[in-house]
């Protein structure tokens, strides 16, 4: 129990995606300065706290997702010494309807607030609870169905803020198999070329010795440190790109022909056709296998997600400048939306190639996926 109230006490606050109040938090308060000011004219009489509580709901409203523990102070702070005031003095308890937009303040605690805040938050909102049951001791089961509700506003906030942590946590996770992944591939492909230069370099070495060259075996002992230099700090930034201390199994990488091995055909199964087309020799083979892995992630989305789909078109087009690669299944036209994890990070993997990736709905049916990749040493 102890943990956990440590736990809570520790939590920092949620980084929202724009700081600092808003123009629509103006508005918010604007409205709600409306609303009690139409409230005052229909009522038959107005209470003596009235405008004073009208005037910290509106600025409660300003600062609650800045500052949502000054929010939950404005808002029920003011409450608290009016239902006070009204049980020391034997005052009636101010009534405003448009207080009900305390819920609002209280889902922000929950939403946006550090730990500490949301606990002294709670205890702010329980005081007035409990001033308020005494000073409307005649109608104590409205304040009760009231509290329900506030616990419902603050359950609201919990959920939500708890669903974006777990969402950044499914992104970063993605990006951590992503970049060990990469890592993987980094050895694949730089490591031979430059396995290949230290190969070359020793075999100078030998014949360059024999022939009494003192100014080429200089040149090469250069090579060869070089190259022994530049290959043992790969190794070491590719340790540090993985998660653990612990080499994984490297294997060959896919490229552009594997792509053939997606094409599925038969009766009862989501029938996948693959057509290469033009100039695909000699890309680099991170171009391949970048081609390759969003050619399989997308077969796979629309084997999962495709409705109504018999058939899905996988095409790789290589042209002097670049090739490109379109994915798209005749199924019922997809909403837009925004893309998944698996597609995120291929689409920034593509952005280090120097390439786009552009993934919706496509021209008249299904999902279209569309990736462009440069062809390095030729005409852009």
């Amino acid at each position: 129990m102890g943990s956990a109230a440590r736990s809570l006490w520790d939590e920092p606050a949620v980084v929202r995606p724009v700081a600092g109040v808003r123009w629509h938090d103006w508005v918010f308060a604007a409205a709600v300065l409306a609303a009690a000011a139409v409230e005052a004219l229909i009522r038959s009489s107005v209470q003596w706290g009235f405008a004073l509580m009208a005037v910290a709901l509106a600025a409660a409203v300003v600062v609650r997702r800045v500052h949502p523990l000054a929010g939950i102070g404005l808002g029920f702070g003011a409450l608290f010494l009016f239902d006070a005031a009204a049980l020391l003095f034997g005052l009636a308890p101010v009534v405003i309807d448009t207080g009900v937009v305390i819920l609002v303040l209280a889902y922000s605690l929950l939403r946006w607030a550090k730990g500490r805040d949301i606990v002294l938050g709670a205890g702010i909102v329980l005081l007035e609870f409990i001033v308020a049951i005494f000073a409307d001791s005649s109608d104590r089961t409205e304040v009760l169905g009231g509290a329900a509700v506030l616990l419902l506003a603050a359950a609201l906030g919990t959920v939500l803020r708890y669903r974006g942590t777990l969402r950044v946590q499914l992104i970063e996770r993605a990006k951590l198999e992503e970049r060990e992944y990469l890592a993987r591939e980094l050895h694949d492909t730089v490591a031979h070329h430059v396995s290949a230069i230290l190969i070359q370099a020793q075999s100078g070495l030998v014949l360059a010795r024999s022939a009494s060259g003192n100014g080429t075996i200089e040149a090469l002992e250069s090579i060869e440190r070089e190259a022994a230099g530049a290959l043992e700090e790969m190794r070491s930034i590719v340790g540090a790109l993985r998660r653990s201390g612990h080499p994984s199994p490297l294997g060959p990488t896919h490229g552009v022909a594997d792509i053939e091995d997606l094409a599925v055909s038969g009766e009862g199964t989501l029938e996948v056709e693959v057509r290469l087309d033009g100039d695909l020799a000699g890309l680099p083979p991170g171009v391949e296998a970048a081609l390759f892995r969003v050619a399989q992630e997308s077969v796979t989305n629309a084997r999962r997600h495709a409705r109504a789909a018999s058939l899905v078109q996988v095409t790789v087009s290589g042209g002097i400048s670049g090739v490109e690669l379109r994915v798209g299944d005749d199924g019922l036209r997809a909403p837009a939306k925004a893309p998944g994890y698996g597609l995120s990070g291929m689409a920034e993997r593509i952005a280090l190639l120097g390439g786009t990736l552009q993934a919706g709905p496509g021209a008249n049916n299904g999902w279209l996926v569309c990736v462009v990749l440069p062809r390095p040493g030729r005409g852009t």
